[in-house]
C-alpha cells in the first residue's frame, strides 16, 4: 500500500499519519476566536476596499467633467454650465417679432 502523497515506500499504516490527535475545548474555543478576529478584519478590509473604490469613482468622474470642461474652454464652445445659463435667460424678440408687434 503506498503512503499518503502516493510514495510507495511509505504505508499509512506505519503510524506516521495519526488522526488519534484530540483537541479540547479550550483549543477550539482559540481557534474559533482567531477565526472570529480574521473575520473581522476582514470585513473591515472589505469596507475600507468599498469606501476607497466609491471615492476613486467620484475622482474619476471629477477628473473626467475636469478634462472636458477644460476641452471646452480651449475649443472656444461654451461648457455644459455656460449652455445651460445662456438657455435660462430671457431671449430678446427677434427682428421678425418687432417687425409684427408694430404693424
Amino acid at each position: 500500500m503506498s503512503g499518503p502523497n502516493g510514495d510507495p515506500s511509505i504505508s499509512s499504516e506505519d503510524g506516521i499519519i495519526n488522526d488519534d490527535d484530540e483537541f479540547g475545548d479550550e483549543e477550539y474555543a482559540a481557534i474559533n476566536s482567531m477565526l472570529d478576529q480574521i473575520n473581522n478584519y476582514l470585513d473591515d478590509l472589505e469596507e475600507r476596499n468599498d469606501t476607497l473604490n466609491g471615492k476613486l469613482h467620484e475622482l474619476l468622474e471629477s477628473n473626467r467633467q475636469a478634462r472636458l470642461d477644460f476641452r471646452a474652454q480651449l475649443l472656444g464652445s461654451p461648457t455644459p454650465e455656460e449652455q445651460h445659463a445662456v438657455e435660462q435667460e430671457p431671449s430678446l424678440p427677434s427682428k421678425q417679432d418687432q417687425d409684427e408687434e408694430n404693424q
